[in-house]
């Protein structure tokens, strides 16, 4: 597992040193869960380790690949990569003074993992997750 950390001033923006693991998940819409589950179960060459009615998830390739019916708790309509961080309340104070915008404040989503996400400038939904 490769770390960065960033304690550097970008744009004028302090940045508090808070290290980053890079995207290891990515969390998709899907319209039919079972059927979706089957495609990505031949594309990835496993079966899942999570899955339920309301979330399919993958361990592949030291990447979680999870599937979750469109619009679902998270109103996704597009899929969502989540970058793995060592503090989440800090790397959510770096990117909203750089400019981000709060989409989802961090909240636990079980067994202590924390996510949040965020739109960038543009709209796009970025995800932030971190275990505990």
């Amino acid at each position: 597992m490769t770390t960065i950390d960033f304690a550097t001033t970008t744009k004028g923006v302090n940045m508090t040193g808070s290290s980053i693991e890079g995207i290891k998940t990515v969390l998709h819409p899907v319209s039919d869960l079972a059927t979706a589950k089957e495609v990505y179960a031949a594309l990835l060459g496993a079966p899942p380790q999570t899955d339920g009615s309301s979330y399919v998830g993958f361990d592949v390739a030291d990447q979680h690949i999870g599937l979750v019916p469109a619009g679902g708790q998270q109103g996704m309509t597009s899929p969502v990569a989540y970058w793995h961080v060592s503090d989440i309340e800090a790397k959510l104070a770096e990117v909203t003074a750089a400019g981000a915008t709060v989409k989802e404040p961090a909240h636990d989503v079980g067994g202590g993992r924390l996510v949040a996400t965020v739109t960038d400038p543009d709209g796009n939904v970025l995800g932030l997750l971190q275990d505990r």
